[in-house]
């Protein structure tokens, strides 16, 4: 099905918005409800982003492709899949509906509708596992969309609930929501100061994936058309 440039528009910010209403509504009901356990926060943290992810994938796919992401739209670009136009618009209306769906789990908890993240969250280690958790989204995702396209939105789901835990950053993976995230103070936020170093890692990692894996599943059998 082909869908016109405004649909395919609404539907990235409304799968940004939605995923960012998760993340940080899930975190707050999280650090409400775990009595000051961080690892039990975590986990009710995870478990909701994983399985909105399923969801958002599965219903914005056949519309947009269901990005929700520029590191994945710039894997796209690279890979002639959107044209520089589109992914500059699938950018930033993914960033815009990421800020909006942070502002949206704060009024759902009464909390200030605008607010400034204060969480560290950087060093070497942290970058590195926002290269890591990048890395292995787009990884999953180039998979599942040359081998096993129908398995992409579980894959995804499960791909980022386990890299919540292996990963030491907890896995953002992702620039709107790296964004999005420190325009809240609140479990999941970041201090704003160290969302670029974020954002950075997450590029590296996707671009790193890219090539990666563009190269890995790019073998050619008989009447083989892959690019």
């Amino acid at each position: 099905m082909n869908f016109d440039m405004s649909r395919r528009l609404v539907a990235e910010a409304l799968g940004t918005f939605i995923l960012i209403m998760a993340v940080v509504g899930s975190g707050i009901m999280a650090e409400k409800l775990a009595g000051g356990n961080q690892a039990l926060a975590l986990l009710c943290n995870t478990i909701p982003t994983g399985a909105v992810l399923f969801v958002i994938i599965t219903i914005f796919a056949p519309v947009s492709g269901a990005h929700f992401n520029p590191a994945v739209t710039l894997v796209m670009l690279l890979r002639g899949e959107i044209k520089s136009g589109a992914a500059l618009l699938y950018v930033a209306v993914q960033i815009a509906g990421g800020c909006a769906g942070a502002v949206a789990a704060h009024l759902m908890f009464g909390l200030d509708l605008i607010q400034i993240g204060s969480t560290a969250r950087t060093g070497v280690g942290q970058w590195a596992g926002e290269f890591i958790a990048t890395f292995g989204l787009i990884a999953t995702i180039l998979g599942c969309v040359r081998f096993k396209p129908d398995a992409v939105a579980t894959a995804v789901g499960l791909y980022i609930t386990s890299a919540y835990w292996f990963t030491s950053s907890t896995s953002f993976a992702n620039p709107a929501v790296t964004i999005a995230r420190a325009l809240s103070n609140t479990f999941a936020g970041i201090a704003p100061g160290d969302a670029p170093g974020f954002v950075l890692a997450e590029l590296l990692g996707a671009l790193a994936a890219a090539y990666l894996f563009g190269w890995l599943f790019a073998y050619r059998a008989a009447g083989d058309k892959v690019k």
